[in-house]
């Protein structure tokens, strides 16, 4: 059996850095944990409502959090920021009192930043978005993969590409997995800056996952 791990997990403190920077005590880290997750679902719906579009796109690409004493910093990199700032020209003062409200942040100061991404194709989540918009309006999964690798292909710097899709394929009764991939993906080694994202699309034929590992570069 091969034993399989995160590509993230694995390069943790080489090429990869955690998603969330604070300290805790033993018995208070899981409380810190859901607070993590409550943060970014939150924001996440908050983004979802306010989008100027109706194209199912997000455009969150990660969302870093850091914890101090007095202060929760939230960083936000998006694709496409002007998706929220042009549509609620003070969105990010609305989200801010929002999330105040919802964590109840007496004791500590609340801070969100936009950071915009320079190159969206070349990050895997803005891709299995744009993946899994292209299944909602039933276009093949061949033909979905194949536009997603040439827009990362053409749009963004990267040395390789792979992308896999299980699930009731093109309304198949059996459950398959199809994939393809172009350049190489060195999964085994560690100074192989590999992005990675695991992502769910519901369609009228069920549920599919969608993977994504894009080859940057090599340190």
């Amino acid at each position: 059996m091969g034993q399989k791990i995160n590509p993230l997990g694995f390069r943790l403190g080489t090429t990869q850095d955690h998603h969330s920077l604070w300290f805790a005590q033993p018995k208070n880290y899981s409380e810190g944990l859901e607070e993590d997750q409550k943060i970014r679902d939150c924001i996440k719906n908050y983004v979802q409502k306010n989008r100027r579009t109706s194209s199912g796109i997000e455009g969150i690409a990660c969302i870093k959090i850091q914890k101090r004493i007095d202060l929760i910093q939230i960083i936000i990199y998006m694709a496409f920021p002007k998706l929220l700032i042009e549509s609620r020209p003070r969105g990010i003062e609305e989200l801010q009192i929002n999330l105040q409200k919802e964590f109840n942040c007496i004791n500590r100061k609340l801070n969100i930043a936009i950071t915009p991404i320079a190159k969206p194709y070349g990050n895997p989540n803005i891709l299995a978005e744009f993946i899994a918009v292209q299944l909602k309006n039933r276009v093949a999964v061949g033909k979905a993969m194949t536009k997603a690798i040439e827009l990362t292909t053409k749009k963004a710097d990267t040395k390789g590409i792979r992308v896999q899709i299980s699930g009731r394929i093109n309304g198949k009764e059996r459950a398959g997995v199809e994939g393809t991939k172009k350049g190489r993906v060195p999964l085994q080694t560690i100074r192989a800056k590999i992005d990675y994202c695991s992502y769910t699309v519901r369609t009228i034929y069920g549920v599919l996952g969608i993977k994504i590992w894009i080859f940057i570069d090599e340190e």
